[in-house]
């Protein structure tokens, strides 16, 4: 089970943390990613940590958010700066035993998801 949390609203410029509470799966030995979907749009890789502590990002994130994971608590995080209006989405939380799977729109573990939403 994954939990997001943390979403909410936020003036441009501003800052949120996102974390997402792991349960049910190996953790440590997963990686761990955040997706994004806005309304008729496909669901986007925003952000992914492997169990090694590799961090990849998307080029529309990169050098404003900062994604981490905590193995003592099973815990990702996803710190989001200079946040924009077309960052506004809602955010998911995906684990996957192997690259492939965190990055497979069908197979691993998603949340649920929880609402960024950005005004102008």
């Amino acid at each position: 089970q994954l939990v997001e949390s943390g979403g909410g609203l936020v003036q441009a410029g501003g800052s949120l943390r996102l974390s997402c509470a792991v349960s049910g799966v190996d953790f440590n030995r997963n990686a761990m990613a955040w997706f994004r979907q806005t309304p008729g749009k496909q669901r986007e890789f925003v952000a992914l940590i492997r169990s090694s502590g590799g961090t990849s990002y998307s080029d529309s994130v990169k050098d404003r958010f900062t994604i981490s994971r905590d193995n003592a608590v099973d815990t990702v995080s996803l710190k989001m700066n200079d946040l924009k209006p077309e960052d506004t989405a809602v955010y998911f939380c995906k684990a996957g035993h192997t690259l492939a799977t965190v990055l497979s729109a069908t197979m691993g573990y998603w949340g649920r998801g929880t609402q960024v939403t950005v005004s102008s």
